[in-house]
């Protein structure tokens, strides 16, 4: 029997859990063993996940969240109606997804991200001043995408 302190979750509860891909207050650079010597558009037409990304946070900075961007992603790609939106994000974040260290941009095509306090993100080329000055922030945090190889 447990005591009053112990809390209980109900299994229904336990995996309806929502998670979450959202970073604050970090930098996430391109893999160690990236190809690209500087940031690249990458090739359009296609609707791959590096050109989703990268038309919606070229579009702006600091206007999107990494689950609203990978969820939008989603979305598109697998042409759910708006309608259908709500529940489909429920049933998408019940499931653990993959951050955007793994993002195509960060491991092929030379991007970094930076995440402000409110968890949106800003594109930046590997590289570049604002880059270096993140990395130099101690109140940020700085990681790396995934690498390609193992």
């Amino acid at each position: 029997m447990r005591g009053d302190d112990d809390e209980l979750t109900h299994p229904t509860e336990a995996a309806m859990a929502t998670h979450t891909t959202d970073y604050t207050d970090t930098v996430i650079l391109p893999s160690a063993d990236t190809r690209a010597e500087s940031a690249k558009e990458p090739p359009t037409g296609k609707g791959s996940v590096a050109e989703l990304q990268y038309a919606r946070l070229s579009g702006g900075d600091y206007v999107w969240t990494s689950d609203d961007l990978l969820f939008d992603v989603h979305c598109e790609r697998k042409q759910i109606a708006e309608a259908d939106r709500e529940a489909e994000r429920a049933a998408f974040f019940s499931k653990g997804q993959p951050c955007l260290r793994t993002s195509p941009l960060a491991k092929t095509y030379g991007w970094a991200f930076h995440f402000d306090s409110a968890g949106r993100i800003a594109l930046l080329p590997m590289g570049s001043e604002r880059v270096a000055e993140l990395e130099a922030d101690p109140a940020v945090t700085v990681t790396r995408a995934m690498k390609s190889s193992r």
